[in-house]
């Protein structure tokens, strides 16, 4: 109700100041209305002499004061090795144009008082000027070639694509509404195919081709994190709507489109780190973070470079963004090593793995990579406990019902010889297990050829067979249940127990 009031007393108040100029304009027209003109157009120059003054200040003003704030200028200058390059682009736009915005205001609003209405003075009327129409037509014919020729430089750097053999960092950033989902390609450094006939929400959100074994190691993150000084070529795509891939401390602006990918390449030159603190140097990033919370964590602590939409792509546009952070090259291999495959923690072995209950290259690799672990720690912490001492080889593989190896096994098994030449006195006891199907007897025999196999492959490499005692277990030391397929899995395996070393 308050707010209705409000509202009738400023119409009532426009009508009466209305009314009032009606009545002074009716009150001038009957006593001298030449000199009313003049008086009202001398009145209206000065004000927009005044009116020009105080906008075009306001202007200077308001860049000197928001300078520190806008992207290109104080802290904010380009995180990207391209970006220097646009932000050039714009200064030289902003020369060209902020000059001729200066001097069309002076002249417009000088003009507006130099020639207001003046009792006595006549017109100038001239048809043509030939030196004027040169002066505006070739003036800004010569700008816009200088700016047309600078865009097209900066726009050939910032497009080319990466050369053949060039070391790069590829990742796919897929829009849909309303997330970024953010896909690494793993160890193999190649992103696997995707299908969207093959899209299953909440299973399979990429629609990726699990045939393709380069699909097994990529990974998918909830950030964007980067390595300083490394090229970075994002492929670009939508699920649904049109979305924009935005990363403005870094000038990628991409429009991510429906069934046509797109790409930006750009090299990262700061770190998160180094930018905030380019930030700590300047007043306006000393202030709290939260204006509600005067003890919040300053302006320049709590900064992140940020992934947005650009697109205003649906309600909920707002909540795709998306942190992104810069780190160092070996933080940022440190974190790449500890990100966990997306089909071998939700896919393999399940309903959806077309290699289900086959050996796998890319697993066998990591899986090499944690025996490498297991062992240095056994050896490191010299524990006299046999659990300790007695690691599992779930990734020494065999043929169905067979103790010939496969080839896949070959990673583990380097390792374990590697192990029996840095440790000249390690001596150690394979043992062969098996799952419960099938005739005991049998199992106990086939356990035994498997681990004599392994023997026999790393006494081919030169390693004494005196090191190496060997037993078939068969069943009898399960360590699942043999009533699942995983459990059964779980139970065919190698042991490698370290008797002395």
């Amino acid at each position: 109700m308050t707010a209705l009031f409000i509202v009738l007393s400023l119409l009532l108040l426009l009508v009466v100041i209305f009314q009032v100029a009606k009545i002074n304009q009716l009150t001038a027209d009957l006593t001298d209305p030449e000199f009313h003109i003049e008086r009202t157009s001398n009145t209206n120059g000065k004000a927009m002499l005044l009116f020009g003054v105080v906008f075009l200040g306001s202007v200077i003003w308001s860049a000197m004061f928001y300078a520190n704030r806008m992207l290109g200028y104080g802290p904010l200058k380009s995180a990207s090795e391209h970006g220097y390059a646009i932000d050039s682009m714009f200064n030289m736009t902003l020369l060209f144009t902020g000059i001729i915005f200066v001097i069309c205001h002076i002249l417009l609003f000088w003009f507006a008082y130099r020639y207001r209405y003046t009792k006595g003075r006549k017109v100038l009327f001239f048809v043509n000027d030939n030196r004027l129409e040169l002066l505006w037509t070739a003036v800004p014919a010569l700008v816009l070639t200088i700016l047309i020729i600078k865009g097209l430089v900066t726009w050939n750097e910032v497009m080319a694509d990466v050369k053949k053999d060039e070391a790069f960092l590829e990742v796919e950033a897929t829009g849909w509404q309303f997330a970024w989902n953010l896909r690494y390609p793993g160890k193999d450094g190649k992103l696997g195919v995707k299908d969207f006939r093959m899209i299953r929400p909440g299973v399979n959100e990429l629609g990726q081709d699990w045939t393709d074994v380069r699909n097994h190691d990529d990974f998918n993150a909830d950030e964007l994190v980067l390595p300083k000084g490394k090229k970075v070529r994002v492929r670009i795509t939508a699920r649904d709507v049109l979305h924009n891939f935005y990363l403005p401390h870094f000038r990628v602006k991409m429009d991510a489109v429906p069934g046509i990918p797109t790409y930006f390449i750009f090299t990262p030159v700061k770190t998160t780190d180094e930018f905030r603190q380019e930030l700590r140097k300047y007043p306006e990033y000393q202030m709290p973070s939260d204006p509600a919370d005067p003890n919040s964590k300053l302006k320049w602590e709590t900064f992140n470079y940020e992934l947005a939409c650009a697109e205003l792509c649906g309600k909920g546009h707002y909540s795709m963004r998306r942190v992104v952070r810069v780190v160092s090259p070996e933080e940022w291999e440190v974190w790449n090593a500890s990100q966990k495959s997306h089909y071998l923690t939700n896919v393999r072995h399940s309903d959806d793995d077309p290699f289900k209950g086959q050996p796998l290259e890319s697993e066998a690799l990591l899986k090499a990579a944690a025996l490498k672990d297991m062992l240095a720690n056994a050896f490191k912490s010299g524990s006299a406990d046999d659990a300790a001492r007695t690691l599992q080889l779930d990734n020494v593989y065999f043929e169905t019902g067979s103790a010939a190896l496969n080839k896949i096994s070959d990673h583990a098994l380097e390792i374990l010889y590697q192990a029996f030449v840095d440790y000249p006195n390690l001596s150690v006891e394979i043992s062969g297990h098996t799952d419960s199907t099938g005739d005991a007897n049998a199992n106990i025999s086939l356990s035994e050829e498997r681990a004599v196999a392994v023997k026999s492959f790393l006494t081919g490499r030169g390693i004494a067979g005196s090191r190496i005692a060997t037993k078939g277990l068969g069943p009898n030391r399960p360590v699942a249940e043999n009533d699942t397929e995983e459990g059964r899995r779980r139970n065919r395996r190698i042991e490698f127990k370290i008797l002395k070393f």
